[in-house]
């Protein structure tokens, strides 16, 4: 992935008050330190149009963050963005002093001059924080979008996989190349399932002594499972594990049903768990956008996510229960039994994840949502993972919303979502909508 860069440009003019203009500088800029290394920093504020231009010269960027260190003209947004086609964060910063005597900054002014220069360019579609930088929203909102625009630059140098087709009735998962391509600007690759079936069945058991090894440091019960389904569901590990590296793949999207059970003897839940649980994205049912979910909350949680549809609704309770046959990361398992393996519910074919979930007190559910005419949308809801045990066979984990779970159910069916969600271990909101926004996605909040 090529490097991602921004650019911090405090600019204004020297008539207002130099010694308020200089602190905030000085606080600004450690504030942008200690959120990430790769914004570049002028020693000084510009203060005039000559000292901005010279700082951007042969300069290029992801992400432009324009303070108004005091008041500046439009101008000064003028010359930035005919330097820069990038992403904008505008921050005004508040007022330090109000005491009926000099107004010391007036950088809210300057931003409504950017604001309305922005707005005639055709280049509305920024971000804005108000607020001093001690303010820990600032420091939260300046870090949402740091992340957010990393994620973006880097999406661009990704490969989406689609092991196989959606199965009869699934289509809502189906990859389109021009549309991943247009939208998230990601590679997308297509291979049969068989492929890697195939790879899988010419695999010695020397040549998957790793794979058998990881899986039995984090599965528990293993050795329940019959050998033979262990044996080809290791193979299975080692091809998919294979093929990832060998393309550069960040995310799959795999079939599972009739074909791992009818055609290969094991499922292919045990796989996807693994990969998962290696932050490798891996959604069943070959939902392209449900394994670009996962990979876009996995990136901006650090962590692994779950992925489920939504079987159960208690309203008393206030949460929806989402489950999934058997494929969820072995790090999300409850402490209390940890990562448990068994059969599939339906087929009675092992190995498969087999547990409830662990609690948090901060997650998000989460999906890229495809709309009729091809265009992206989001789903974004708050709330937290109850303790709860497993709730069906399989992986489960239960939601309980923000606001009425529904409401929450109601207006999403009516909606017309996808039946696949992600639930992330993390509040990611804010970062969601401002990937949203950068990618020019529908925000649709729940």
């Amino acid at each position: 992935m090529e490097n991602f860069k921004a650019l911090y440009l405090p600019i204004g003019v020297p008539t207002f008050h130099k010694e308020s203009i200089d602190q905030q500088f000085e606080l600004s800029v450690s504030l942008l330190e200690g959120i990430s290394l790769d914004i570049e920093m002028p020693p000084a504020p510009l203060l005039a149009i000559q000292d901005l231009i010279s700082f951007l010269e042969g300069k290029a960027c992801d992400l432009a963050i324009i303070q108004n260190n005091s008041f500046a003209n439009s101008e000064y947004t003028s010359e930035i963005l005919r330097r820069l086609d990038v992403d904008v964060l505008l921050w005004t910063l508040k007022e330090p002093v109000v005491d009926g005597g000099r107004l010391r900054l007036n950088s809210l002014t300057g931003a409504y001059s950017a604001g309305n220069l922005m707005h005639h360019l055709g280049k509305g579609n920024f971000e804005y924080i108000w607020g001093s930088p001690k303010d820990p929203e600032v420091v939260r909102k300046v870090s949402a979008v740091v992340a957010a625009a990393r994620l973006k630059k880097d999406l661009r140098s990704m490969t989406l996989a689609s092991i196989g087709h959606t199965p009869q009735g699934f289509g809502f998962g189906r990859g389109i190349d021009a549309e991943i391509n247009r939208h998230f600007g990601m590679g997308h690759m297509a291979v049969e399932v068989r492929e890697l079936m195939q790879k899988a069945k010419k695999l010695t058991e020397e040549e998957c002594g790793d794979a058998l090894r990881e899986a039995e440091s984090k599965m528990l019960h293993l050795h329940a499972i019959p050998k033979e389904n262990v044996r080809d569901f290791v193979r299975l590990y080692k091809a998919y594990n294979d093929f990832i590296k060998e393309n550069n793949i960040a995310a799959i999207s795999s079939r599972c049903w009739p074909d791992f059970f009818v055609e290969f003897g094991t499922p292919v839940c045990g796989v996807l768990g693994l990969l998962n649980d290696n932050q490798l994205a891996a959604a069943c049912e070959a939902d392209a956008y449900g394994a670009l979910s996962m990979l876009i909350g996995m990136r901006l949680s650090g962590q692994s996510v779950f992925f489920g549809d939504p079987v159960s609704l208690d309203k008393e309770e206030n949460t929806v229960t989402y489950w999934h046959c058997g494929t969820a990361a072995c790090s999300l398992a409850h402490p209390s039994k940890g990562a448990e393996t068994g059969v599939h519910p339906n087929r009675k074919i092992g190995p498969t994840m087999e547990f409830g979930c662990k609690p948090a007190e901060h997650a998000t559910v989460f999906r890229v949502g495809r709309k009729p005419d091809g265009s992206i949308r989001f789903f974004i809801s708050k709330g937290r993972i109850l303790d709860k045990p497993q709730q069906f066979l399989g992986t489960s984990l239960v939601f309980q919303c923000e606001r009425p779970s529904m409401d929450f159910v109601d207006r999403s069916v009516r909606d017309g979502w996808e039946p696949h969600f992600i639930v992330a271990y993390q509040d990611i909101a804010e970062e969601l909508r401002i990937l949203g926004r950068l990618l020019n996605a529908e925000i649709c909040e729940y």
